[in-house]
């Protein structure tokens, strides 16, 4: 998962929000990883020279979904890398424990100023959990439940605010509605700029907002005009057999128009290959790790 995170600090020279080297970049170096190269030792091979100098502002989580080699009890950990790292010492490690939750919003992972969706949504998803595992709820019901915290709307009211002032709350909702320009508005400032002020804007661990129209004639402005709001809600269950369900709920169509819920969901299910710690990366990993 690649999010482009938001700066909260618009003097920081040494990690700016723009970039001269693209963010996509990040993910095609993981997706083209060697199979047995470790997390770990793509860190370092990432990191190494000039690493991730150059790049806009950005977090990438990637990891090996598997049993860790040397624990049947535990999970390889996955880490979570971004251009404030300079070296593989800053890269922090997550999800190598069964039973915690963490989460990642559209500012730097270990940002202290934690946003209120963050913490909403890790309080939701333990009472999910919890429930799922007292109640012993079908894999269905559980799904449901999640879907309803990815549609947890606390969005304070826009009570007259432009767009522009009105962004900064958006970290402070799970989901967010329809908001924005149908019509751009003359002058407005580019996308990052806005991006880079205080406070941070958008942004959940669980879901994606993303621009659902735009409007051609201020190409500058692109990711800030059109209806703007959480397009898709995404779901993935992974059981301990190795097993991943992969759910993903679309609410607009390409026209911007809303779609009712689950009448565009998708759902894939897939096996984890080397679940189990007999590949060569797992064994990388083990000995780099512990």
């Amino acid at each position: 998962m690649l999010t482009n995170y938001r700066e909260t600090d618009t003097n920081d020279k040494e990690h700016p929000v723009q970039g001269t080297r693209s963010r996509g970049a990040m993910v095609t170096a993981w997706l083209t990883a060697p199979n047995d190269e470790s997390t770990p030792e793509f860190v370092h091979r990432l990191l190494g020279g000039e690493g991730v100098k150059g790049v806009g502002g950005f977090s990438l989580l990637c990891g090996k979904l598997r049993r860790h080699k040397a624990s049947s009890d535990e999970l390889e950990p996955l880490a979570i890398i971004s251009n404030r790292a300079g070296s593989p010492d800053d890269v922090p490690w997550i999800a190598g424990n069964r039973g915690e939750v963490y989460g990642l919003s559209n500012t730097c992972y270990d940002d202290p100023e934690a946003w209120p969706k963050v913490e909403l949504g890790k309080e939701l998803l333990k009472d999910a959990v919890a429930e799922a595992l007292k109640t012993k709820l079908s894999e269905e019901e559980l799904v449901e439940n999640l879907y309803a915290i990815l549609d947890t709307d606390t969005l304070p009211k826009q009570n007259g605010e432009d767009f522009e002032a009105f962004i900064y709350r958006l970290r402070e909702s799970i989901f967010i509605p329809s908001i924005g320009h149908a019509t751009p508005p003359q002058q407005m400032p580019k996308a990052d700029k806005i991006a880079a002020a205080r406070p941070i804007p958008n942004g959940t661990a669980t879901s994606a907002t993303q621009v659902v129209a735009k409007a051609e004639e201020h190409p500058e402005a692109a990711a800030m005009t059109g209806i703007y709001g959480t397009q898709r809600q995404t779901i993935m269950l992974v059981d301990w057999q190795g097993h991943v369900t992969f759910r993903e709920r679309s609410l607009w169509d390409k026209e911007g128009n809303g779609i009712e819920r689950g009448k565009a969901d998708v759902k894939f299910e897939f096996q984890i290959e080397g679940w189990n710690g007999e590949s060569k990366g797992n064994e990388a990993h083990a000995l780099s790790v512990l």
